[in-house]
């Protein structure tokens, strides 16, 4: 999320690479950061990336059509100077005597002057009569690529003309009072739930396992408001938050120092340092840059060959070529730093490297000793998502018998960890003891069936034996949410894995009888 030369604006964007990036967003500026960040990304191992374009006061460009002595005047959807429209008006196909309807062809293209057309729109018999069908400040209230300013004119736009020939239909091309805005404040990162804009565009996003607010510029780091934004997005949405080590961190030393007067703990954040050298193709030198978007490209690329949590030899993130960390840290402050929660990047693997497994910055705060280790906090994300976003159809079963429909829910999460356990996700623990299951009566009584809720909670193993990270999983018709449960709350308190297993075996024979 941050600030681009072009683009939609608090609209979230799937990307595939870095080229289309560059297509939807104009590519590397160096007023911004992000787009440093999502190349970094790409280059790393990235493969999927959503993009949030945030501004600051940007405005967009206007249109201008004549009409007999008036004026007809648009305005691009999108704000910013690299925001090229054209507009083209012809009467084809409309009758003589027809002087109020007109057709309407809008394109944006790639710079003015070219024929390289990015995107198109054709308005057929638009009226500038009002209260017709065809009313065209209805008809383009849809429009992806302009609204109209200003009223309505009582003529309808005249012919455009090309300017060579005179005759066959040309264009009008945009104004050049489009105004990219000013640098981003945190205030413009946070945003607002009622316009959906900044970190509450991602409400209604795609699922994402990362989230990454590059700087608000070089030299300025995101503060501290919109990281506790994010951070509760992040809890929400079951995502972490890559913390980007402050600008002023130049040393491992500095870092130690800084950490002492951190106050942001979170089981759901993650940093690591230093910061990293690379080639500014724009500045033609080797610059520094925050390690965020490299961060999560490489913890991508991890993914795409090992599961999220991890065999030790993987331990430390290892940049590609081309990429090097801004300072060298020794393998005693990486002890340190790592017992402060901060990880360290390693551009080659060290023959004397110390097994430090990745942290989170959850720190002493952290509800359970597990969360403090990155890996494990993503598993335990990895099955909570997996398990609310497949356990979903529930909701679509309601004319079915409310135990049957428990029944599925419960064997096809089961399946689910089964192969989780066979996979190695809980260590050499006996399947018994590594996880359990229950949407029964007892999380289900037959009274809530008219509530339109369905309750599952799930277990699964923590690292100290006999303890387990418990979750209610709720689904309803207005949608789903996931709370922490203690099993003493439950009506099987106390109940070990194979006493549920147990019972729930029991169930079923009743059930049958």
């Amino acid at each position: 999320m941050g600030r681009t030369l072009r683009g939609p604006v608090n609209r979230p964007a799937l990307l595939k690479s870095f080229g289309e990036f560059q297509r939807i967003f104009g590519g590397l500026w160096q007023p911004s950061t992000l787009g440093y960040a999502v190349e970094q990304f790409f280059d790393n191992g990235g493969r999927e990336a959503l993009i949030v374009r945030v501004v600051n006061g940007a405005r967009p460009a206007s249109l201008t059509l004549r009409a007999a002595d008036e004026t007809l005047t648009l305005r691009a959807v999108r704000p910013g100077t690299r925001e090229f429209l054209r507009a083209s008006v012809d009467y084809d196909n409309i009758p003589a005597d027809n002087a109020a309807e007109f057709n309407l062809t809008l394109q944006r293209v790639r710079h003015h002057g070219t024929e390289q057309i990015e995107d198109q729109e054709i308005f057929a018999r638009l009226s500038v009569a009002p209260g017709t069908e065809r009313g065209m400040a209805d008809v383009l209230g849809a429009s992806t690529l302009v609204r109209i300013a200003g009223p309505v004119p009582s003529h309808r736009p005249d012919r455009t003309l090309d300017p060579v020939s005179g005759h066959s239909t040309g264009y009008v091309a945009s104004n050049t009072d489009g105004d990219d805005g000013a640098p981003l404040t945190d205030y413009d990162l946070i945003g607002s739930k009622a316009d959906g804009s900044g970190l509450f565009a991602l409400d209604d996003a795609e699922p994402f396992n990362l989230l990454c607010l590059p700087p608000l510029d070089r030299e300025r780091d995101v503060g501290p408001g919109a990281l506790l934004v994010a951070l509760r997005v992040c809890a929400e949405r079951r995502a972490l938050l890559v913390i980007d080590p402050p600008v002023a961190w130049l040393t491992a030393d500095d870092a130690l120092r800084g950490m002492k007067d951190w106050n942001l703990s979170s089981a759901n954040a993650l940093m690591y340092f230093p910061r990293i050298l690379a080639h500014d193709k724009l500045r033609g030198q080797c610059e520094a840059f925050a390690p965020g978007g490299a961060v999560a490209g490489m913890l991508a690329r991890s993914d795409e060959n090992f599961p999220v949590w991890g065999p030790p030899q993987i331990e430390d993130v290892a940049l590609r070529p081309g990429y090097r960390p801004s300072s060298i840290v020794g393998e005693d402050r990486r002890l340190r730093l790592a017992a402060a929660g901060v990880n360290t990047i390693q551009s080659v693997r060290s023959a004397t490297r110390l097994g430090i497994l990745p942290r989170t910055l959850a720190g002493s705060s952290a509800g359970a000793a597990d969360w403090q280790v990155l890996a494990a906090r993503r598993l335990a994300l990895f099955i909570l998502n997996s398990v609310e976003r497949g356990t979903r159809w529930v909701t679509l079963a309601g004319l079915r018998p409310h135990l049957q429909v428990a029944d599925l829910a419960a064997a096809q999460v089961r399946a689910f960890l089964r192969k989780l356990h066979d996979a190695g996700a809980f260590g050499a623990r006996p399947r018994e003891e590594a996880f359990f299951v229950a949407c029964d009566e007892r999380v289900n009584p037959p009274g809530r069936a008219d509530a339109c809720e369905f309750h599952l909670v799930i277990g699964f193993a923590a690292v100290r034996r006999r303890e387990y990270h418990s979750y209610r999983i709720v689904h309803s018709v207005s949608g789903s949410r996931i709370s922490p449960v203690s099993l003493n709350q439950l009506n099987f308190a106390q109940w070990s894995p194979a006493e549920l297993e147990w019972a729930e075996r029991l169930a079923d024979q009743l059930r049958v009888v």
